[in-house]
């Protein structure tokens, strides 16, 4: 999806060209292009007998959507939970806490939570 929103259109080979080494295999990229596709995320124009895929999805959306997939899956809808399993496995820090708290309250005060 990076390469889509950040390269513009382009085929599966051109997109290899970006993977560092060692690279995936060409039907690699291609599945999960289909598979990306599937979903809605990209789509694609027919040039000649190959498809040039791009982004339908911007990447804020495709973020946000992401993200709240992955806080259903595997949280049970609970952003605490997320959070809490970071500290447990110590991915994130004390004061990486604090700065998270004061954004919260920063938003809390101006009006912006919902």
């Amino acid at each position: 999806m990076k390469l889509l929103w950040h390269k513009g259109p382009m085929f599966v080979r051109e997109m290899l060209q970006y993977y560092p080494d060692p690279k995936p295999h060409f039907n690699t990229v291609s599945t999960t292009v289909r598979i990306l596709e599937e979903k809605g995320y990209i789509s694609h124009e027919c040039v000649g007998a190959s498809h040039r895929y791009y982004a339908v999805v911007p990447e804020q959306q495709f973020r946000d959507r992401s993200f709240k997939e992955l806080i259903g899956n595997f949280f049970n809808n609970s952003y605490r939970s997320a959070v809490s399993a970071l500290v447990e496995e110590e991915k994130i820090s004390v004061d990486e806490l604090r700065e998270i708290i004061r954004l919260v309250e920063e938003k809390s005060s101006s009006g912006s939570l919902e």
